[in-house]
């Protein structure tokens, strides 16, 4: 993994057997069309209602350049959110590329937050075996998390992400103009996955957090770009390390075992950060009990998530649900539950099959 800046952008190198890059910048969805590969003719770009209109001016970027000759781009709007990353869903997008003859030189591209990335990743990793992404993330949670990696997924009746496929993007287009639009409380919700950077892996996110939190969150400024970029790299130099999750790449699930359950409890309702707030709550808690976080890190833990906005509790009455939810999981291995714990900030590790009479003692600490 490599980062390079120059006054306009970032690049952050993905290696490994699939390398690739993430470029983060301001006002650069120019550079999506020449991250295509140049033998694509045809492209399905896969975007929310909420961005029908810039999908059409992503369209026509992407048509008027005609240095690697003629293209066809197809539009093909989706349900928002999590209702999305449905099988209906993806068989309506293999519908439309069935119809217009996609082949394996084709491409797909993901123009959304981290439920379209993930769709779309989906769809390109399954149609034909394979065809290229260019993940064009909107959302901080997309930016961050969902469009870096190669993880694409769809939920079920019984789970978040339990169908899925391994398949790196050609590219990732970062443009931090697109955040400008979000809604305070989806540009916050989106910020967790930021600080769960900060809590596993670069504590300097914590400390621009508790120093300026306002400017932490916001698109326009310097702290923002920095954090966003230190989470990216982080992210970067795992997966470039452990693509397939066998090892290292297992500590990005830290608040995720139990912040999954909350978002199927609450049938996906809840923004996919608000959950994993709480469930890094709960991971630091569980760190504590079983003797490995020290207080001062998770009074730490529970003052950046309040301070930005985020909940720390949820319903103690909820428990057996969740817990239920929890061991189907695909983190679950061997019908052992598996939660990613702290020995300090950013010292992750695995704590495996923990009794039950500790999971629920952690429980009650962020019951409300």
């Amino acid at each position: 993994m490599s980062t390079e800046r120059n006054d306009e952008t970032t690049t952050i190198a993905v290696t490994g057997s699939t390398p690739y890059e993430i470029t983060v910048g301001r006002d650069i969805l120019g550079g999506v069309s020449a991250a295509l590969a140049p033998t694509v003719r045809k492209v399905l770009v896969v975007h929310p209602p909420t961005l029908a209109d810039r999908a059409a001016q992503l369209r026509d970027r992407i048509l008027a350049d005609t240095e690697h000759g003629p293209r066809e781009v197809l539009l093909a709007e989706i349900p928002d959110a999590e209702q999305g990353k449905r099988i209906e869903v993806a068989q309506f997008l293999w519908q439309i590329m069935g119809q217009a003859d996609f082949t394996r030189t084709d491409a797909v591209i993901g123009y959304g937050g981290g439920a379209v990335t993930d769709l779309a990743g989906f769809v390109a990793a399954t149609w034909l075996r394979g065809v290229q992404i260019v993940q064009v993330p909107t959302t901080v949670l997309g930016l961050v998390d969902a469009a870096v990696g190669g993880k694409t997924g769809i939920n079920t009746n019984e789970g978040k992400n339990l169908v899925g496929a391994f398949w790196a993007p050609r590219a990732v287009i970062g443009d931090l103009d697109e955040l400008t639009s979000l809604s305070a409380n989806e540009a916050t919700a989106g910020y967790a996955e930021v600080v769960k950077a900060g809590f596993i892996w670069a504590p300097e996110i914590l400390d621009i957090v508790e120093a300026a939190p306002e400017r932490a969150i916001d698109p326009s400024t310097e702290e923002f770009r920095r954090t966003i970029e230190l989470a990216i790299a982080m992210k970067a130099e795992v997966v470039s390390d452990d693509f397939r999750e066998a090892g290292l790449r297992e500590i990005l699930n830290y608040g995720h075992t139990l912040g999954h359950a909350i978002e199927h409890s609450e049938r996906y309702q809840w923004r996919h950060g608000a959950a994993i707030s709480v469930g890094m709550m709960y991971a630091a808690e569980l760190s504590r009990l079983a003797g490995r976080l020290p207080d001062a890190a998770v009074d730490r833990h529970r003052g950046i998530l309040e301070t930005l906005g985020l909940p720390t509790t949820y319903r103690t009455g909820a428990w057996q649900t969740l817990l239920s939810t929890m061991q189907r999981d695909k983190k679950t291995r061997g019908g052992m539950l598996r939660f990613i714990v702290l020995d300090d900030i950013a010292k992750p590790t695995v704590l495996q099959a923990p009794d039950e009479s500790l999971l629920f003692a952690a429980y009650q600490e962020v019951g409300a």
